[in-house]
């Protein structure tokens, strides 16, 4: 007899599985304070098994780079002449 996929354990097997194993749950159920010794193994309560999304990590180079990037272009740009007022706003009527 096979066993199921899902049921295999893998060093680096990453996804939640939707089925556990009857020790699995047992222990989950003493974790929740809802199994206690000398209960039947058999028709156990449900246990929910919680999916995990990982989230992405942010590259910690491109904050460095954004951060000095805006106090490296603020140092370059040069100040704007006071002068004439360009735009629209003091064209002909």
């Amino acid at each position: 007899m096979t066993m199921d996929k899902s049921l295999r354990v893998r060093a680096g097997m990453a996804r939640s599985r939707n089925v556990l194993t009857r020790d699995e749950r047992i222990q989950r159920l003493q974790a929740a304070d809802r199994w206690q010794d000398g209960d039947s193994p058999f028709g156990l309560a449900k246990v929910r098994v919680y999916k995990l999304a990982m989230k992405k990590k942010k590259k910690k180079k491109k904050e460095d780079e954004e951060g000095e990037g805006a106090e490296a272009t603020a140092a370059k740009t040069p100040a704007k002449p006071a002068g004439k007022a360009g735009g629209k706003a003091g064209g002909k009527k």
